[in-house]
C-alpha cells in the first residue's frame, strides 16, 4: 500500500478509532503494509498522526507506535541514501542557500520522519536545518525563537518551514500575553523549553507542530497543563495519597465489611467521611484495607 489517498484514509481511521484495540488493528495495518517514502509522508501527515501516540497511556498503544516510527524511519534513511546527498549545481558551482525575508527555509529538513534520536541520528536544530531566526529584530526575541524551534524540531518528522512557523507563533503569543520581554516573559519560554523537549512527552510536540494546539493556548498553559498523561497520572496518585494522610491521621475510622477491597477482595476495612467539595455536594468516603492496605474512595 503505497497510495497516498489510501494512506490518508488509515490515519483517519486511526484518530478516529475508539478503541485501543481499533487503535493497535490500525498501526498493525500501517506496519505491515505502508509503503513509505518522504513524499507521502509529507502529504498524507501520517508521521504526525502516529508519532503523537507514542505518549499513549495504554502501553501496547505507545510501544506499536514507536515501532512504526522507528520502521518508517528507516525506510526513508534508506531511500535518502539511495537518491544520494548532492547539491544542485549552477554553471559547475554549487549553489547558495536562497534566502527569503531573512530566514532560510530549506526544501528538505535534515530530518523528516519523527523518532529520529532512536536510530543514532543527529538530533535536529536550527543549525541542522539551516534556519536563520533573526526575524524579528530583537535578539532576545530571537533567541527565544531559536529554542523553541530547537524544542519541536529535535525528534520531529514535519518540514523545518512548518517547526518554525509553529515556534515564531509560540514565541509571539507569549510576547502578546506578557507584554514585551519581561522577565514573565522569559519564565514562561523557559518553561515552554523544558516541557517541550521533555523526551516522555511526545505528544505535546506533536500537538504544537500539527496545529492540534494552538500557540495562544499554549501561552497560557502551566506546566502540569503541558505534562504527559504518566507524569499527570503520577502526580494524580500523589495528591490522593497525601489526601488520605491530611485528613486526620489521628482521626477514629469505623470498620465495616460492607465494602470489598478490590486487590485482595476481602471485606475488612476501615473507612471515613469528609466534605471534600462544596456544601451541597455529597461527602467523600475514604476506604483503607485492612488486609493488604489498598485505599480508595467514593463520593
Amino acid at each position: 500500500m503505497s497510495d497516498v489517498i489510501e494512506l490518508k484514509k488509515l490515519v483517519k481511521s486511526l484518530q478516529q478509532a475508539s478503541s485501543d484495540k481499533e487503535t493497535i488493528d490500525v498501526l498493525q495495518v500501517l506496519k505491515k503494509e505502508a509503503k513509505i517514502t518522504e513524499a507521502i509522508l509529507r502529504e498524507s501527515k501520517a508521521g504526525l498522526a502516529v508519532g503523537k501516540l507514542r505518549s499513549h497511556a495504554t502501553k501496547e498503544v505507545s510501544e506499536l507506535a514507536k515501532e512504526v516510527v522507528r520502521q518508517w524511519k528507516t525506510e526513508v534513511d534508506k531511500e535518502k541514501k539511495a537518491a544520494g546527498a548532492k547539491s544542485p549545481v549552477l554553471n559547475g558551482k554549487p549553489a547558495a542557500p536562497s534566502r527569503k525575508n531573512s530566514v532560510a527555509t530549506p526544501t528538505t529538513p535534515t530530518v523528516s520522519t519523527p523518532g529520529s534520536i532512536s536510530n543514532g541520528s543527529t538530533t535536529r536544530t536550527t543549525k541542522t536545518d539551516g534556519i536563520n531566526t533573526d526575524v524579528t529584530r530583537d535578539k532576545t526575541r530571537d533567541k527565544c525563537i531559536e529554542l523553541l524551534y530547537d524544542a519541536l524540531a529535535f525528534d520531529s518528522g514535519a518540514p523545518s518551514e512548518l517547526i518554525f512557523q509553529r515556534a515564531k507563533a509560540a514565541e509571539d503569543a507569549v510576547f502578546h500575553t506578557f507584554n514585551g520581554t519581561t522577565g514573565d516573559y522569559k519564565t514562561k519560554i523557559r518553561s515552554l523549553v523544558v516541557n517541550l523537549k521533555d523526551k516522555k512527552n511526545p505528544g505535546l510536540r506533536e500537538s504544537v507542530v500539527s496545529g492540534d494546539l494552538p500557540a495562544a493556548k499554549l501561552a497560557k498553559m502551566t506546566s502540569q497543563d503541558m505534562a504527559s498523561e504518566e507524569r499527570k497520572n503520577a502526580d494524580k496518585k500523589i495528591k490522593e495519597e497525601n489526601m488520605f494522610k491530611a485528613l486526620g491521621a489521628e482521626e477514629q475510622q469505623a470498620e465495616t465489611d460492607a465494602f470489598q477491597c478490590g486487590r485482595c477482595k476481602q471485606r475488612k476495612c476501615r473507612y471515613r467521611q469528609a466534605q471534600t467539595r462544596s456544601a451541597d455536594e455529597p461527602m467523600t468516603t475514604f476506604v483503607t484495607c485492612t488486609v493488604c492496605n489498598n485505599r480508595w474512595k467514593f463520593s
